[in-house]
């Protein structure tokens, strides 16, 4: 499924995203600080001097939002991807909720409120591994793959018979 037709802008986005967001990044910010801060005297603290640092910081802001923005709109798409696909796998699961990004901001309010009133029956239970025991989590897993598994073979025989 992995693509490399990656725009130069995707390549550099990431890049620059995973780089900024590392402690060398801070480290290199901070070194540039302290450098800028300890070279004050030498330009004995001029309006030139404090123009490179308000430039500078100006210049870098403006980038980043753009860079930040992209690497945000993709983990946002990814994660909304993995959350569909949770979705559809469930049984129990509504796939009206799959498209719920496109509703107005009243609808989802509505719906937000129908998933606390669903939080607060859960909070009315005292004993919070009753239903997040580790046993209830195997039944389930075993109900799904044999679940599954069945739904498969009837696919299979059904294929079988065309």
């Amino acid at each position: 499924m992995k693509q490399n037709d990656k725009t130069f802008f995707e390549k550099f986005s990431n890049w620059a995203a995973k780089y900024t967001g590392s402690s060398y990044a801070f480290l290199g910010a901070l070194t540039i600080v302290i450098l800028w801060a300890v070279s004050g005297p030498v330009f004995k603290y001029s309006e030139n001097w404090q123009l490179v640092i308000n430039t500078g910081t100006t210049i870098i802001t403006f980038l980043m939002v753009f860079l930040i923005q992209n690497a945000q709109n993709k983990d946002s798409k990814a994660i909304q991807i993995k959350l569909n696909e949770l979705i559809a796998a469930n049984e129990k699961a509504s796939n009206r909720i799959v498209d719920i990004e496109d509703l107005t901001e009243k609808e989802l309010d509505q719906l937000h409120l129908f998933y606390e009133q669903l939080s607060d029956f859960a909070e009315e239970d005292e004993d919070i591994h009753r239903s997040h025991s580790i046993d209830a989590a195997k039944r389930n897993q075993d109900y799904k793959h044999e679940f599954f598994k069945r739904k498969h073979e009837e696919w299979l025989a059904k294929k079988n018979k065309i």
